[in-house]
């Protein structure tokens, strides 16, 4: 059981990731361009995009809190590294970003606010923190997953009277 929600902690944190870091080069292409296709973009972008984050975040939390609970010493700490991260993205999410998103449902792509590019910049400041932190807690979570698999080959090897890997 354990295993299985490891594989569901990495496989939904990887997908949240790799959604972010997409994003996040979509945005960045962005800033070269006027309100009016920065605004354009954003309202498709808004269309299915917060539902697609809602479905890989929340199972990557909830996996992830989860393998915390159930893993022991260096291990639990390095998962409950990656959930400290997570928060980190779920607040990001909540405090900055869906209020910008909230915001720019009634953006007019004719005529942006005054103030869309200092707006951009902040939602993007705040992508960028949550996108470093998702990918963080993905490196986090795969590299306790190598690691704790070789040291349990090790200890299984070691049982048997095979000892350790070379």
């Amino acid at each position: 059981m354990t295993r299985i929600v490891r594989g569901v902690s990495l496989l939904f944190t990887g997908l949240f990731s790799g959604f972010l870091l997409c994003v996040l080069v979509l945005e960045t292409s962005l800033r070269g361009f006027d309100g009016s296709v920065y605004t354009q973009v954003r309202v498709v972008e808004l269309d299915s995009l917060d539902k697609l984050a809602a479905v890989t975040l929340i199972p990557a939390f909830v996996a992830t809190v989860v393998v915390a609970v159930r893993s022991r010493g260096s291990a639990r700490r390095m998962v409950l590294a990656a959930v400290a991260l997570l928060v980190v993205v779920f607040v990001t999410t909540i405090v900055v970003n869906l209020p910008i998103n909230s915001d720019q449902l009634s953006w007019s792509v004719q005529q942006p606010p005054s103030d869309w590019a200092s707006v951009r910049d902040r939602w993007q400041l705040a992508h960028l923190v949550r996108t470093v932190a998702a990918v963080v807690a993905f490196g986090v979570l795969l590299s306790e997953q190598v690691v704790g698999d070789r040291v349990g080959l090790v200890v299984v090897e070691a049982g048997r009277g095979v000892g350790h890997r070379q």
